[in-house]
């Protein structure tokens, strides 16, 4: 069964509401925005060899490549959603965010970097 989608303007809302105070967004604000970034993120970067994970709130499959059919991938990354939705409007950096242990990644495709910020997410004026 298919996921529900995220209108681009719940989405999009969700962002906004987040962004204008990452630090102090309501938990609502942060599961619709992570699950809408998951969402855009599978939509340009289809695949199967990168699971990124957000728990609570969801996790994606991502990026061409060898895919995994059982138990833990080979490549995984892990973040919060304050860092997820961060990094999408490019008020963080993917290596600093690696730095200071806000992202956990393993295996050889799970540098990210490249897919960060994501042009759709406005940055916050």
């Amino acid at each position: 069964m298919a996921r529900t989608r995220i209108p681009d303007s719940e989405g999009e809302a969700a962002l906004t509401d987040a962004l204008a105070d990452l630090e102090t967004a309501e938990r609502a604000s942060l599961a619709t925005a992570s699950r809408y970034l998951l969402q855009l993120l599978a939509d340009a970067h289809a695949g199967r060899s990168v699971e990124l994970r957000i728990p609570p709130f969801g996790a994606a499959q991502i990026v061409e490549g060898p895919r995994h059919t059982r138990g833990t991938p080979p490549n995984v990354v892990e973040t919060d959603a304050r860092t997820l939705i961060a990094l999408a409007a490019g008020t963080l950096a993917w290596g600093d965010a690696v730095r200071d242990a806000r992202i956990h990644a393993s295996g050889a495709r799970s540098d990210l970097s490249a897919l960060f910020p994501i042009a759709q997410v406005r940055r916050p004026e």
